[in-house]
């Protein structure tokens, strides 16, 4: 005679099947009985697919863990003990949540799947139409004082907007230095000098960027084998000595 087991997704699965035939309260689960029935299914399961899935198997053994712990005689202690099948029922009462979020999901998409959607078929002379505007009745009850005074009124919301502050701030440009042009300048300046200071080489120049990429010259060209320097005490004077040929 051949037998046909229900499929179930997980052992979370069984068991909901479980407490559903057996129409028990969720947060009341009869353990030992539940654990008997559990077993019996892992049993025949195991007859007929030795390779029984480990999460059954790690489930049976929670609950016989739970059993045992449900058979114990109870300590008397001022402090509650919890009731060992909580975990349990909080992880079967999300399990149960999510099932029936996916039997409604399944459920709408079947229900899309009979919906048809035709093209829009309104004739371009419809779509086209726009209603005549009377202006003389628009603005009938404005005179020239009412539209005078909406004009000043939206000409004085675009002044609040503007800040005090930054208004009067001037536009600000942004400097453009190029490190391959200052590295190919001061390749020149360097075999017609041989030896000259960085201080003397900033002379001609005025502002902050055009200092910064002038010393990151220098040490890309001291990284390069073209340049020496020297600087005989900290924030002193540094001293460049060329190493290419003129």
């Amino acid at each position: 005679m051949t037998v046909k087991l229900q499929v179930f997704e997980g052992p979370l699965d069984l068991l909901l099947h479980l407490l559903e035939k057996n129409k028990v309260n969720i947060y009341d689960i009869p353990i030992v009985e539940i654990t008997r029935q559990y077993m019996e299914y892992i049993r025949e399961m195991q007859r007929h697919d030795l390779n029984v899935v480990s999460e059954f198997l790690v489930m049976a053994a929670t609950l016989l863990d739970i059993k045992s712990k449900m058979l114990l005689p109870k300590q008397e202690t001022e402090e509650e003990e919890e009731d060992p099948r909580a975990e349990l029922v909080q992880q079967l009462l999300e399990y149960k949540m999510y099932k029936c979020i996916s039997y409604e999901l399944k459920d709408r998409q079947m229900d899309a799947g009979k919906v048809l959607f035709r093209e829009p078929s309104i004739p371009e002379e419809v779509a086209a139409y726009e209603e005549p505007i009377d202006m003389e009745e628009l603005v009938a009850d404005n005179t020239l004082a009412k539209l005078n005074e909406i004009f000043q009124s939206m000409m004085k919301r675009q002044v609040d907007k503007i800040d005090p502050v930054r208004s009067k701030f001037g536009k600000i440009e942004k400097e453009e230095v190029s490190l391959a042009d200052t590295m190919a300048h001061l390749e020149d300046y360097a075999r017609t000098h041989k030896r000259f200071s960085f201080r003397n080489l900033l002379e001609t120049k005025s502002s902050k960027m055009e200092i910064i990429v002038n010393f990151l010259a220098i040490l890309e060209l001291m990284k390069l084998g073209k340049i020496n320097i020297t600087q005989d005490r900290i924030f002193d004077d540094i001293s460049i000595e060329s190493k290419m040929a003129a």
